[in-house]
């Protein structure tokens, strides 16, 4: 199959050289010094040994450009543009990952690629859950940073081998992935979004990886804004007990204790973070239940400060 990955920083990285080294043919569309450091010396993917995988690469999606299926692993502030320009370049549509981070995009994307010229997007959209952690490390170089799954949506009737559930879910397993698909999935995306809105900001604030929640200080900070979160998604209609909560918190911190939280390589980077999507949106969601996040709030605040010190700053060329 020919698979391009639109916005392949870390994680887009490694699902595209495990997705090569299955036996698919590859494109890496990437940040210019990323693609150019790939397409000349091909993918390193470090974990406990380090592997150089071939695969194509490039900072532009070329025009009329044929593919089979599409992973669109860009951050959601990037997605609608992304979108649209993934939409007018390929020459029909195709199905299309969404592994994002956080709530309300998905409106989005569907807009942009019509936007581009797809026809009911919805049909070819499938969005992810995706817990394998993996972290940038230098251009054409990136680390496998612990385990984890990626669960798909599960359709009234099982999925067809050429359905696009069907598909990535085919796909993935066979480039090594542990994928399930789940009745509950937007109950999964919210289980997501309470460990990824107490292990994200406090990782990110604080420096360090995400094996430190599991000691003081750290882990009551990230409990506090488990709680607040947690508060949220029981307005919102997902029941989920402080208990479980805290398990599933306990077990990400522990199954990526080496990984350094996609939103505290973004600051280390200088770059946007997803903390609209991810804080922000907890908050916003929390308003019009009449409920106010404090601690969520204030660091939400200074994660965007921050942001805002970084992009002031000369970044290295």
């Amino acid at each position: 199959m020919k698979i391009v990955v639109m916005g392949a920083g870390a994680v887009g990285s490694l699902f595209g050289a495990r997705l090569a080294e299955a036996g698919h043919a590859v494109l890496l569309v990437a940040r210019p010094e990323h693609a150019a450091a790939v397409a000349a010396h091909g993918l390193t993917v470090r974990n406990r040994t380090e592997t150089v995988v071939r695969l194509s690469a490039t900072s532009e999606l070329p025009p009329h450009l044929v593919a089979d299926a599409a992973l669109l692993t860009v951050k959601t502030f990037d997605l609608p543009s992304a979108s649209h320009r993934l939409a007018r370049s390929l020459d029909r549509p195709v199905p299309t990952l969404l592994p994002q981070n956080g709530l309300g995009f998905e409106e989005a994307v569907r807009a942009s690629l019509t936007g581009g010229g797809w026809v009911d997007p919805a049909a070819w959209m499938v969005p992810a859950v995706n817990t394998v952690p993996a972290t940038w490390i230098a251009p054409g170089v990136v680390r496998a940073a612990g385990t984890g799954e990626v669960l798909l949506p599960q359709a009234a009737d099982p999925p067809t081998p050429g359905s696009p559930v069907g598909l990535f879910e085919r796909v993935l397993r066979e480039a090594g992935f542990p994928v399930r698909t789940v009745a509950e999935f937007d109950r999964e995306v919210w289980r997501k979004l309470l460990v990824n809105a107490a292990i994200n900001p406090v990782t990110a604030i604080r420096g360090v990886p995400n094996g430190r929640l599991l000691r003081e200080p750290e882990r009551s900070e990230a409990l506090a804004l488990l709680r607040e979160a947690l508060r949220t998604a029981r307005a919102c209609g997902h029941d989920f007990s402080e208990t479980e909560a805290i398990a599933d918190l306990d077990r990400i911190a522990q199954a990526t204790a080496e990984n350094r939280s996609s939103m505290l390589q973004d600051l280390d980077r200088g770059r946007p973070t997803e903390i609209e999507s991810i804080s922000g949106e907890l908050v916003r969601r929390a308003a019009a239940h009449g409920l106010d996040l404090t601690a969520t709030r204030a660091i939400a605040e200074e994660i965007r400060r921050r942001v805002v010190r970084s992009a002031r700053r000369p970044q290295p060329s």
